[in-house]
């Protein structure tokens, strides 16, 4: 066997060999080289991994993310909750690991970090205290309906009772989603992605990806980026706006995508990723969502400890203070100048 970087020819053969992994997800897939270079200006490898006569074994896209603030860092998949290695074999894992390690060290990366769904079990460093919440669907938005405690249901009728009404599209949609989304990630003290990243991935995943907004009259007061693969749908992004918490367009927005995912014949609403016990795993879980946990591995050079670059940081706090405080206008334009090189 033997791992190479893929090129466009690949392209058809990758397909299907995604569509015919269970270990596959959208983020896998080898347009996201386009879009995170057309996006950040990222520099992406797929690398396949090869027998003898030339059928793929295993796949592991990588992005190297370079930044004076945050190192240089080599990462299957930033920005998303899923990616690295997939194979059902340890051979190709071994060769795929092995290539990676090789390019991290020609490219003088600090580190190392695969985001898998399932333990690699090679004696990296292995971060367990992120899962993904998810919930299985019944056949038809009924079902799930009746399926809601009482409380839960009561919740989702206040934002109806307001008069909010719901839209899902595409394009169309996008400048309102990344309107209320950006005014919630700088009250989170969070730096923004660029505008042009989702349409980018809107364009390139046309069947894949829809947007959910909530309205009051025409104002746009939550909204979520949803993704679809195979029999899953995702929502990686969603944000509402405080003024309106009182008529809770957050509970109208997921029972919206909840129920457009059955009425698409889909199986799991995938909540996102979530630290146990914290809010936002405490309001995923009462919509019925189980904990799936994560393993995000680290390659170290001299073993060394792996670097914490979340808001839980206290060398961050400061920096968060001050962005909360931030105009919105330079929060947009700062923010995806410093947030496409945090993995």
């Amino acid at each position: 066997m033997r791992v190479r970087t893929s090129d466009i020819k690949d392209s058809d053969r990758i397909d299907i060999y995604l569509n015919n992994s269970d270990q596959s997800s959208l983020y896998h897939s080898h347009l996201w080289g386009e879009v995170i270079w057309k996006s950040f200006n990222q520099k992406s490898y797929y690398l396949l991994c090869e027998d003898e006569d030339g059928s793929i074994q295993g796949i592991l896209p990588l992005v190297n993310l370079k930044s004076l603030l945050f190192g240089n860092i080599l990462v299957s998949m930033p920005y998303f909750n899923y990616g690295g290695i997939i194979t059902k074999k340890e051979a190709p894992r071994d060769l795929l690991i092995h290539e990676a390690i090789r390019i991290a060290k020609e490219k003088n990366s600090n580190y190392l970090e695969l985001r898998q769904e399932e333990p690699l079990n090679n004696g990296f460093t292995v971060k367990t205290n992120k899962v993904s919440m998810r919930l299985n669907l019944p056949k038809s938005p009924e079902e799930l309906w009746k399926s809601f405690p009482s409380k839960l249901r009561s919740q989702i009728r206040v934002p109806q009772k307001a008069g909010m009404s719901v839209r899902i599209g595409r394009l169309e949609e996008l400048d309102n989603f990344y309107t209320v989304f950006s005014i919630n990630m700088r009250d989170l003290g969070t730096p923004v992605y660029p505008l042009r990243f989702f349409r980018n991935i809107l364009q390139c995943f046309p069947e894949n990806t829809r947007i959910c907004t909530v309205y009051q009259e025409n104002m746009p007061t939550a909204s979520g980026f949803l993704a679809g693969w195979k029999g899953k749908l995702e929502i990686p992004w969603a944000s509402s706006l405080r003024q309106f918490n009182r008529m809770s367009p957050n509970m109208l927005l997921y029972w919206s995508c909840m129920a457009f995912a059955c009425e698409q014949g889909y199986d799991i609403f995938d909540f996102g990723r979530s630290t146990v016990g914290e809010s936002t795993f405490r309001f995923k879980e009462q919509w019925g969502a189980l904990p799936v946990p994560l393993y995000w591995h680290y390659w170290m050079p001299g073993n060394k400890p792996v670097p914490d670059l979340t808001t839980k940081n206290p060398k961050y706090r400061m920096a968060i203070s001050l962005w909360k405080r931030l105009p919105l206008p330079v929060t947009r334009f700062l923010g995806p100048r410093i947030v496409k090189n945090i993995p």
